[in-house]
């Protein structure tokens, strides 16, 4: 029987995404669980195993397996999350699980990485076999097609652009690390960053102050970005930084991997466009002339759905490739 769908599944630092996405990249059903801190892990892995269970009775015979994405490192040899660090998860046998209950084949990856496949097959990388994205969300995350093959690297950790230094002592990182690109350019950085700022600078965020009713420990990175463009000054400084951070990081991956296309992508990138046009500029400031002089940088194509899409695309990918599958890949 010809299937029609898979099952993507995005883990991020404050949701997870669960949808039915064809072979094209569109999702026909989906459905959202909080990952908040304060969540204790048992409850979300049963969250997840019940709602693919779901979406399994829902596709019936037309589903061709389940890819996931999640922030963090993935066992190359059983495929168990060695560990999410912003989501404090150890040593989870998640795709184990998941295919006892669904008799699936289930491939689980890096977030990144999973939405590295979904520009690369369907979105702003299609055509091209060297890319480069960065996805800017709650935390950075990204991955690398190199002469047509995404990277996945000797113990399957390749991608992890957010935990790449770019300031020797600086701030702390979730991964335990000083000065990672994460630590200065993502979502969970600007929040911090602007709830430090706006209590010892209250007198400049009178725009972001207002957007909480005065309570600074509300502060998140898309208030932040309202505030800026309200014209909120200590908004507009921390995004300044922000950006350049971003630029920094940035350089340094097309100076690594010289790629054709670096698609800039995540939240932080979608509510904050402007951010593509300023890196393009700046960026040669940082990398190198040969590097950049044919680049292209572009926004990622897909947004809010980016790791869904992107993950059900390695389902897709996994399942055309097999040996029993004679199917094209379009």
């Amino acid at each position: 029987m010809a299937k029609k769908y898979a099952i993507g599944m995005d883990i991020g630092g404050t949701k997870i995404e669960i949808g039915l996405v064809d072979r094209y990249g569109t999702i026909h059903h989906k459905k959202r669980i909080s990952t908040q801190a304060n969540r204790q892990q048992e409850v979300i892995e049963q969250e997840i195993i019940q709602t693919i269970q779901e979406f399994h009775d829902l596709g019936k015979n037309f589903i061709c397996g389940i890819g996931i994405g999640v922030p963090g490192q993935v066992s190359a040899k059983d495929g168990s999350i060695v560990f999410a660090p912003n989501l404090n998860w150890h040593n989870i046998s998640l795709k184990k699980k998941i295919e006892e209950v669904t008799s699936l084949p289930v491939t689980i990856t890096n977030d990144g990485r999973a939405a590295t496949w979904g520009e690369w097959l369907n979105g702003a990388g299609k055509g091209s076999n060297n890319i480069v994205c960065v996805f800017v969300g709650t935390g950075i995350g990204g991955g690398i097609v190199n002469e047509g093959k995404v990277m996945s690297g000797y113990t399957n950790c390749a991608g992890e652009l957010g935990h790449t230094i770019i300031q020797m002592n600086g701030p702390l990182c979730t991964c335990g690390s000083h000065g990672c690109f994460e630590a200065m350019a993502s979502g969970w950085t600007i929040a911090k960053k602007a709830k430090e700022w706006a209590y010892n600078n209250p007198s400049q965020g009178k725009a972001l102050l207002n957007l909480t009713n005065g309570d600074i420990s509300t502060i998140s990175a898309k208030l932040v970005i309202q505030a800026y463009k309200e014209g909120d000054i200590l908004a507009g400084q921390i995004l300044n930084e922000v950006m350049e951070a971003l630029t920094i990081g940035c350089s340094n991956m097309i100076n690594i991997f010289n790629p054709e296309r670096l698609i800039l992508g995540g939240g932080i990138i979608h509510g904050l466009p402007e951010a593509v046009d300023y890196i393009k500029k700046r960026v040669k400031n940082y990398a190198l002339k040969a590097a950049t002089s044919t680049l292209e940088i572009l926004p990622a194509i897909f947004t809010e759905d980016a790791g869904t899409i992107g993950a059900g695309a390695l389902a897709w990918h996994q399942h055309l490739n097999s040996s029993k599958n004679k199917e094209t890949l379009i």
